[in-house]
């Protein structure tokens, strides 16, 4: 059984090396999910993505700001069931305040370069998912739970 210092070298890995998670949001009482480009901060506590305001996934967050965020390495193959990680990350969502824009959009921008005119676009909001908990999952279905507060 791996060390929580171990667990969170894993999920840091995973977020390190993927660019794009699914974001779970809820809209009249049925999930929404949605693509999304992503970037973790060095203490794990936050995972900041970017959308416009006018989309439903923006509305779904406003309603209701419990979201979660799934990001895996799997590679569509057979080896998928036992050596494919995947990680869940629970938490809040807000607009990132204003005192931490600057920082939070260089780390944004560092991963996703390619994006600098969607992410700074007047009607984009940079939104923020304050992690409560990870759950990670290994080797088909070992369960472990990582939690952040």
């Amino acid at each position: 059984m791996k060390t929580p210092a171990q667990q969170q070298q894993t999920v840091r890995n995973l977020l390190d090396s993927q660019t794009q998670g699914v974001l779970a949001t809820q809209h009249d009482r049925q999930p929404y999910t949605s693509l999304m480009a992503f970037a973790a901060a060095p203490d794990l506590r936050r995972i900041v993505f970017a959308t416009y305001r006018a989309t439903q996934k923006h509305a779904n967050l406003l309603a209701n700001p419990v979201a979660s965020l799934l990001i895996d390495n799997r590679t569509n193959k057979p080896v998928d069931y036992h050596e494919a990680v995947a990680i869940s990350a629970h938490g809040t969502v807000s607009e990132v305040e204003p005192t931490r824009r600057d920082e939070l959009l260089q780390l944004f921008l560092r991963k996703h370069q390619e994006l600098r005119d969607f992410v700074t676009a007047d009607d984009c909001a940079l939104l923020q998912l304050e992690v409560e908990c990870y759950y990670v999952v290994s080797q088909f279905q070992n369960v472990v739970e990582l939690r952040m507060v």
